[in-house]
């Protein structure tokens, strides 16, 4: 039986018993569990096979100085067994062992911290094989994501507006990232069927989504990035459904919340803080 209405109080319970002793300095942590309980609830999914199924990949965005305090710890291990105690207790089940990604923000006060929940897929077979030369260009043309764009190391939002996306250092990519980890030529971002899809260029550091290495990937709001260490999230506002997760409508215990859920949740006013800054930058 499903029990939403509780997940707060068991994560509450979990993260004072658990959480507090391995971060003491820890502060505010009803913030944290709020954020995370919400970021769990909306993400949830329910398959054909009629399980519910709770988000495995999990983004913590704190600030510079959190950062080392969360990595240099046994926190994220701890957090990953609050997470999965607390959705099973609950009657939430999960596909795979949750993954959790501390990411940083220079705008975070020291206590302030946002969750990102999503769910880690295989590459559809939609994108396999295909080709990336031009031939395909007017099909990219035609389903362009609507409202997508990259959180670059926390700092820059980069809005997707083209068909085709090349990053890397060289200048002539749409997206320059001058730092010696990235190759000349990294990755590029291609526009299928209506998704972005990341292809790694045979780089010298790698591409990675989630924590796992990749040569190509649909990418899904929430995910994390990694090209050769550097940082990026990539979001959309209003993104499509997805029909590999089955449906979607409201379950028990979150009747007032939407049916049209993202498949994350990236906290509103740090996207319109990122957004203001990078149109001030243009």
């Amino acid at each position: 039986m499903l029990r939403l209405n509780q997940l707060e109080a068991k994560l509450q319970a979990l993260v004072e018993n658990q959480l507090t002793s391995v971060l003491p300095g820890l502060k505010n942590e009803d913030r944290v569990i709020q954020k995370l309980a919400a970021a769990v609830k909306q993400n949830i999914v329910e398959h054909k096979n009629k399980n519910v199924v709770a988000p495995n990949v999990f983004t913590l965005i704190v600030s510079p100085d959190s950062a080392s305090t969360w990595r240099g710890s046994r926190a994220i291990d701890t957090l990953k067994n609050i997470i999965i105690s607390a959705c099973r207790e609950i009657g939430l089940v999960f596909e795979s062992q949750p993954t959790i990604t501390i990411t940083t923000d220079e705008t975070y006060s020291p206590n302030e911290v946002s969750v990102i929940a999503s769910h880690k897929l295989e590459p559809v077979e939609d994108t396999q094989g295909m080709v990336t030369g031009t031939e395909n260009e007017s099909e990219a043309n035609n389903a362009i994501p609507e409202n997508a764009f990259l959180i670059v190391e926390g700092v820059k939002v980069h809005p997707l507006k083209e068909a085709v996306v090349n990053i890397g250092r060289r200048l002539e990519n749409h997206l320059v990232i001058d730092d010696p980890r990235i190759s000349r030529n990294h990755a590029q971002l291609r526009a299928i069927k209506g998704r972005f899809v990341l292809f790694d260029l045979n780089s010298t550091g790698g591409s990675f989504v989630n924590g796992q290495r990749t040569s190509q990937t649909v990418l899904y709001p929430g995910d994390v990035i990694s090209l050769a260490g550097v940082s990026l999230i990539f979001g959309q506002d209003n993104p499509p459904s997805r029909p590999d997760l089955g449906g979607t409508a409201p379950l028990p215990g979150i009747e007032n919340d939407r049916s049209e859920r993202p498949t994350a949740t990236l906290d509103k006013k740090t996207v319109e803080a990122k957004t203001d800054k990078y149109k001030k930058t243009e």
